[in-house]
């Protein structure tokens, strides 16, 4: 047998990291630092910062279809676009073909996808907050599914890393359930938020409305700025890629970090299908990758491998990197694939205030404010387990009607006029792991490289649909009882999935017997193997996650590179 061993050498790195979207930019900056030799396997296109935001300075006029998806899109991006997701003309290039790429649905999952480097990095919606110790220890507390192998002390450094690197702005609000951070300038709240957040204080003990704290550059570092960022142009285009690099993405931050260093290798257009485990090491030597383009097989080695293609795309690759060790994928436990979690959400309320008729606003406030969870916490106890959370913003409506003024002057004077102001509460509920939500690989249909695609068996349970009635029930008190007008609720279909915050099928734990991988993200049973994306979550919680994710991706390529320099990877 032929060995062509200049192949093996140029394919051969110190680590491979799969997916560069939020954790693998930042297992990338963080392994080239640290002096390896890094290949970031994307599976879809290069994008590249700035010069391939191909809509980002694009006037609303200069859109041949108003910025409206045409049918040509609708066709090709189905799932994307029946969640009601802002698919547009000037946004539909950073999601998924969903006839190229489909999966199969035992219950209705809407799986939000982006294929290109950077990943939903570039879509994402930036909120950053931190987990604290009742979201790590609600399980060993409740006897939900298993205790998390950490605590709040593990990950609070490696949370003021990520911090002051990613550019995270926000207040000091002194909630021990909501962490405060390493955070510049808060965006400054309208002064109907303002008014809001005060009047929540006077009538309610345990509920606050604060600055909301999300991943945008108010006041940037030498260190960002180093890097080509600048501050938030409040100009609310996030979602066709920031040329300013003011919201954190792994094009503006991780990966030119990593790219200085001169240790970096991005191949775009890799398919990683699976592991190519050792089976007389006992660990990983490298992966299997499709050329998308081309359809050729390739593989490629390294000491160690960081899994960061997404909760779902990570746990693909682990149920089909199948051996005589692993002969139902990466895992001992039985739990890959199971434990499917995701935010639910699509319920709140809505009000006007009839005041401050005299004050406008410039600009959009990306990250609006928030009402961190207050139910199930102290002396508060409901039906249900866990809690929620909102995220509001004010803004004012137009004006009068204006159907009777079909043209001319008195129609234009009256687009310029403004109605009051409009505040909206949007509530994102907790999801418990449930063993009965999982994902599998398909034996019924293959993609169109061969590979057999996941399907979906996952769905919101009874302790969710409990929540849901306070989530919309408290938000209209809210607003009620601080002297809003005209509130009305509402309560829209929701499904996993749709919140993007899909986590849970490789989950942590203390015992290889219950869980996937170990208190370092590493695979039980192969060691140099780490996920660090959302497939880690051992639960929930109602924060958004992505924090947790860079600063869990910190830790753990930490731990990696001083465990490959000891000789134990």
């Amino acid at each position: 047998m032929y060995i062509n061993t200049n192949e093996f050498k140029e394919n051969t790195y110190d680590a491979i990291v799969v997916g560069s979207g939020i954790s693998g930019g930042w297992a990338a900056k963080e392994l080239t630092e640290k002096g390896l030799k890094v290949l970031v396997l994307e599976r879809g296109r290069n994008i590249e910062h700035v010069k391939d935001y191909k809509t980002a300075l694009t006037p609303p006029w200069e859109f041949p279809h108003g910025d409206r998806p045409t049918q040509e899109m609708i066709a090709k991006q189905p799932i994307q676009n029946r969640t009601g997701f802002v698919v547009t003309e000037s946004t539909h290039q950073h999601f998924v073909n969903d006839l190229e790429n489909p999966y199969l649905e035992t219950k209705r999952f809407d799986w939000i996808r982006g294929y290109h480097v950077g990943g939903r990095s570039l879509m994402w919606g930036r909120v950053s907050l931190r987990w604290s110790d009742i979201d790590f220890e609600a399980n060993l507390k409740e006897g939900i599914g298993i205790d998390w192998p950490i605590r709040y002390k593990d990950i609070a450094p490696w949370y003021d890393y990520a911090e002051k690197f990613a550019g995270v702005c926000g207040n000091r609000d002194g909630l021990p359930h909501l962490p405060d951070g390493q955070f510049q300038p808060p965006i400054e709240m309208s002064c109907a938020e303002d008014y809001f957040s005060k009047e929540i204080r006077t009538k309610f003990d345990n509920r606050y409305v604060i600055h909301g704290r999300g991943a945008h550059l108010t006041k940037p570092t030498k260190e960002q700025t180093d890097l080509g960022r600048a501050s938030c142009q409040s100009r609310n285009l996030c979602m066709r890629g920031c040329p300013f690099g003011a919201y954190f993405s792994s094009q503006a931050a991780t990966l030119p970090a990593a790219r200085r260093t001169g240790n970096l290798t991005i191949r775009p257009h890799s398919i990683v299908n699976s592991i190519i485990y050792d089976e007389q090491k006992g660990k990983a030597k490298g992966v299997r990758v499709i050329d998308e383009q081309t359809g050729k097989w390739h593989e490629f080695y390294a000491k160690i491998v960081f899994l960061n293609a997404s909760a779902l795309g990570s746990t693909f690759i682990l149920l089909n990197s199948t051996s005589n060790r692993f002969p139902n994928g990466m895992d001992d436990s039985g739990q890959l694939g199971h434990n499917v979690m995701d935010h639910h959400f699509r319920i709140g309320a809505y009000g006007e205030l009839d005041k401050f008729q005299d004050k406008y606003y410039q600009g959009s406030n990306p990250v609006g404010s928030y009402v961190p969870r207050y139910r199930n916490i102290g002396n508060d106890k409901r039906d249900y387990l866990r809690g929620f959370g909102y995220e509001t913003g004010a803004s004012r409506s137009r004006g009068t009607n204006t159907d009777e003024l079909a043209f001319g002057s008195d129609f234009k004077n009256h687009q310029t006029e403004v109605g009051n102001w409009n505040v909206s509460l949007s509530a994102f509920g907790e999801c418990l792991p449930y063993y009965e939500n999982k994902v599998e690989l398909s034996k019924e249909i293959t993609d169109k490289w061969g590979q057999p695609v996941l399907k979906m068996d996952a769905e919101f349970k009874e302790n969710e649909m409990k929540m849901r009635i306070d989530m919309k029930n408290d938000a209209a008190e809210m607003l009620e009882k601080t002297g809003f007008k005209n509130v009305g609720t509402y309560d829209e279909a929701c499904y996993p999935g749709l919140g993007i915050h899909e986590m849970g099928m490789a989950r942590m734990g203390k015992d290889p017997k219950t869980s996937v991988l170990n208190k370092w993200n590493q695979v039980w049973g192969a060691k140099n193997v780490f996920v660090t994306d959302g497939a880690f979550m051992t639960s929930a919680s109602c924060v958004n996650p992505s924090l947790t994710y860079m600063a869990m991706t910190a830790r753990a390529t930490d731990y990696a590179v001083k465990e490959l320099r000891k000789g134990n990877l």
